[in-house]
Formats: structure tokens, sequence, C-alpha cells
């Protein structure tokens, strides 16, 4: 059916039906709700052409992925995530690939430019970001997965990464372990920072000196997670503990504690931090690991409804959240080894 039908059937204009449809927020809330589930029930489709000439969208969300190592399994959950939100609402993705952040810069003043997308998502903030101020300066909306030091308030989904590794160190400590080594990130990345902080402070808080040697930097890869385990392992003093930043480095510190005899869980124990991929269950590795979770696909999801909430005309202000993590406990965590 088309417009006019449709709003005849339901009693209400169609200019009402129409702004209701897409999300203008003049638009009662009750009003809105009444249209869509009138619409799910009778299976009514509004044009999208119609629909995006009237709100003078374009019906897309912008992402730039910079370097071809940031697109990896944590990526390609989230943009599922994202997808799943947006497709209900006819949103297309438009991803960019670029090498630098000159590069990624370049390509959001392209989308300003060309007003090829209607919002951004940024990804991966710094601690001082300057893509922020660009975007903001650009006056293109957008939503950013992770915090980062602004003087203008933006809109962003994060989670309390200080938190889950405060609440790993916790649980090591109460179990003795006193050499808790951490496999992080980049630092010059906010969630690594805040990682990194809560390791240093929560270790303090536990009378526990901090040991640089302890601290192992790179990307979330089997790889890295193998070098880095096997260098804490060959310490005069090493770890009884370690603490993976995700369950791909995860992976290779298990390795690496195999490699060198130990047992996992007895002579070494392991936390990682799991985004819950499909394909890698933590309860299914042997032994099974202890984790502090957070699923990244939801995080995409959620990004997806703030983006529309964002264009509907709510304050980026408004739509500002942290997630708190779970933490699961497995078998991989013990007593520390006398």
């Amino acid at each position: 059916m088309n417009l006019k039908e449709f709003a005849n059937l339901i009693g209400l204009s169609q200019t009402t039906v129409s702004r209701a449809m897409s999300g203008y927020p003049e638009v009662k809330a009750e009003t809105r709700a009444r249209v869509l589930e009138a619409a799910e029930q009778l299976g009514y489709r509004p044009n999208i052409s119609a629909q995006r000439l009237a709100t003078g969208r374009v019906g897309a969300i912008g992402i730039v992925f910079q370097g071809g190592g940031r697109f990896g399994p944590h990526s390609s959950e989230f943009m599922g995530g994202l997808s799943t939100s947006l497709q209900k609402d006819g949103i297309d993705i438009l991803v960019s690939t670029v090498e630098t952040l000159e590069d990624e810069e370049a390509a959001y003043r392209g989308f300003a430019a060309s007003k090829r997308v209607d919002a951004v998502i940024l990804h991966t903030p710094g601690c001082a970001d300057p893509r922020i101020a660009l975007l903001q300066s650009l006056d293109l909306p957008f939503i950013v997965h992770g915090r980062s030091e602004a003087a203008k308030p933006f809109a962003y989904l994060d989670i309390d990464n200080f938190g889950a590794i405060k609440t790993a160190i916790r649980h090591l400590a109460d179990h003795g372990h006193r050499r808790i080594a951490l496999i992080n990130g980049d630092t010059s990345s906010t969630y690594a920072h805040d990682r990194d902080n809560g390791y240093r402070a929560t270790l303090q808080a536990h009378g526990i000196a901090v040991d640089p040697a302890l601290i192992g930097q790179g990307e979330f890869t089997d790889e890295t997670g193998f070098r880095l385990m096997q260098s804490f392992l060959a310490l005069p003093a090493p770890p009884t503990a370690v603490i993976a930043g995700s369950m791909m480095s995860a992976l290779g510190a298990m390795r690496a504690i195999r490699v060198a005899g130990l047992m996992l869980g007895q002579d070494v124990s392991l936390v990682a931090h799991d985004d819950v991929f499909p394909y890698l269950s933590p309860e299914n590795l042997v032994p099974s690991v202890t984790t502090t979770q957070s699923p990244i696909r939801a995080a995409g999801e959620r990004i997806g409804e703030m983006t529309l909430r964002l264009l509907q005309g709510e304050l980026p202000e408004t739509l500002q959240e942290v997630w708190e993590v779970d933490f699961v406990m497995r078998s991989s965590t013990g007593p520390a080894p006398n």
C-alpha cells in the first residue's frame, strides 16, 4: 500500500505518518509508537526515495578504517551489530579504508562536502583525538565508539575499561598473586590508557609494586600474545598471573605457557577480556578461560540506535553511555603457586 492508503487506514494525516516514520522529534512518542506498530501489523514500508527527499537525508552512515590491521575480528563483529541495527530503517553503511591519519581526516572532509552520509561512526579514539574537533568543525553528526577528551560534548558509547582491569586484578590478588603481567593495546588509545591506569592503580591499592617489565603492548593477535608471554616467563621473577586484553592475545599467551611446560590455572593464571566472538568461546577452551566480558556486536547495535536518535534531533550530551563489564570466573585462574 502507499502512504495515502496507510494513513487512511490508521486515521492519521499523511504528513503525521511520514514524520513519525522519519523520526521527526516534534511527533509525540505515543503517536510514533502507534504508527510503527500499525506499520508492522499491516506490512507497510515507506518509499525510501520519497522519505529521503522529505527529510533531506541520504540514508547512509560512514565509517573509516585506518590501516589494514584495524579491520580484524573486532571490527567485523562491531560492523555486524551496526548493520543489524541500521538495516531496520533502510540505512546503508559506507565504509572507507585509508592508510594514514591525514587520509582519514580527508575522508571526513569528503563526506561533509559531498553529503554522501548523514553521520559518521568514529572508533578507537585517542586520549586527545583531533578527529573529534574536526568532525565538530565540519558540523557532521558523529558518535564515538570509546571516549576522549574534547572541548565540546559529543555522543559516545564506551565500556568501563578501568573497572574491567580493576576487577581482574582484585580477583587475582585475592588468590594470592603478586606478580601480575598485562598484555595491553597501544596506550595512545583511550581504552588501553584506561586499562593501564586501572592496572597501576589497583596494584598499588593492594600494596603491589608496579614492575614495568610485566607490562606489554601490541596488536591483539595470537602472535603478540605469544611473544609477550614468552618474554614475561623469561624474567628472573616471572609472573604467576597475566591479564590479556583480548581473547586473540590470550590464545597466544596460553600457547606460550604450554610451550614452557607450565599448567594454565595452576602454575600461571590467566584472565582475558572477551568481546564475545561466536567462533571463539572461552568456556570451550581447555582449560576454560576466566574473562571480563562485553559483547562488541551489542555495542555496534546500540551505536546504530544512538545514531538514529542523534539524527532525530537528540543532543550529543544526552547520548553518552558507559557499560559495566561482566566478570565470569572459570578454570584458568586459581591460587598463586607456592
